[in-house]
């Protein structure tokens, strides 16, 4: 059996809190909660879960933006979580990423060009100025803009072609893993399909996996090969996304679901509205951390145990202590 391409083990990372005159530690922040995944090459992992539950906090771990604070990141073998400055430059070029606003994402003062040929001066892959600039001009195209765009500014364009340059840039290192992080949540519904046929189109010609972290599980549906859902920094459920969307098993991936709209207007979908807010990183309750909200939690095992993930098919993994 082939080993997977990333490996992810009970990552961990917490947000000190400072106060009071010397700025001690009073508290942290829980983001993420042990997280344990895997992926295989070519695939596609969707994350999706309510704001604040720790998809961005996961991906950008992984790629060492921030420092976990516990576990262990495997890619192609070699642990990321311990590797040096100069063993991360060089695995740089194989893990990627498209951050979620393109506005914001994109140096103002750069040209386009400048911006998607950064990592080829960066990492020396372009000999000669004019292979640097006919990379460029192949990778605009690429991702269906023109050579003449090489010469403007972010400013002179529109949200979903800000993203493509986003994405255009991600793709200038060839890498083997790119994550998606909300890549489409800052555009319009039209444009998102755009998006999300493009990312496909090149995941199809140059052998990507993608991690794809959204809010909107329409949106990952299509594009996702398996599913994890997030809440309060833990994956309470991971499967199949067939499997998920037909048979969810986990009663908040059940409301989430409940929540998506359907096409048809004679087909009627039962809403689970969900009871109170989530609760606040800072303290998470105790147990299983949506027994506050969860409609069939029980008193004594839901508020103190924690639920681990067990198999209850095919692939399909939920962390419920009344699912099975």
């Amino acid at each position: 059996m082939t080993a997977p391409l990333l490996q992810v083990k009970n990552l961990v990372k917490q947000f000190p809190i400072k106060g009071g005159l010397l700025q001690r530690v009073v508290d942290r922040v829980h983001a993420i909660d042990g997280v344990s995944f895997d992926l295989a090459a070519g695939e596609t992992l969707g994350v999706v879960g309510e704001s604040g539950c720790g998809k961005s906090t996961t991906g950008r771990c992984i790629l060492r933006l921030l420092e976990p604070t516990s576990g262990e990141v495997l890619f192609n073998g070699q642990n990321v979580t311990t590797a040096s400055k100069t063993e991360l430059r060089a695995l740089a070029r194989d893990m990627q990423i498209i951050f979620q606003d393109p506005y914001a994402s994109l140096n103002p003062r750069m040209t386009v060009g400048a911006i998607i040929g950064e990592a080829l001066t960066i990492h020396k892959l372009t000999p000669t100025r004019d292979a640097y600039e006919a990379r460029i001009v192949q990778l605009l195209e690429t991702v269906g803009l023109s050579a003449d765009h090489m010469r403007r500014y972010p400013h002179e364009f529109s949200g979903g072609q800000r993203q493509r340059i986003g994405i255009a840039r991600a793709l200038a290192v060839s890498p083997k893993l790119v994550i998606c992080d909300e890549a489409v949540s800052a555009l319009d519904v039209s444009i998102q399909a755009q998006v999300i046929n493009l990312l496909e189109d090149l995941q199809q010609q140059f052998d990507l996996t993608y991690i794809f972290i959204a809010h909107d599980l329409s949106v990952v549906e299509h594009i996702s090969d398996r599913v994890a859902v997030m809440y309060l920094g833990r994956i309470v459920e991971i499967a199949p996304a067939h499997a998920l969307y037909s048979n969810p098993r986990h009663p908040y991936t059940e409301a989430l679901l409940s929540a998506v709209p359907i096409p048809d207007p004679k087909v009627k979908r039962r809403r689970i509205r969900l009871q109170g807010d989530v609760p606040s990183p800072i303290r998470p309750p105790p147990g299983c951390h949506f027994h506050t909200r969860c409609p069939i939690a029980q008193k004594g095992l839901c508020d103190i145990e924690v639920p681990v993930l067990k198999t209850v098919g095919e692939g399909h993994q939920v962390a419920c202590h009344l699912r099975s």
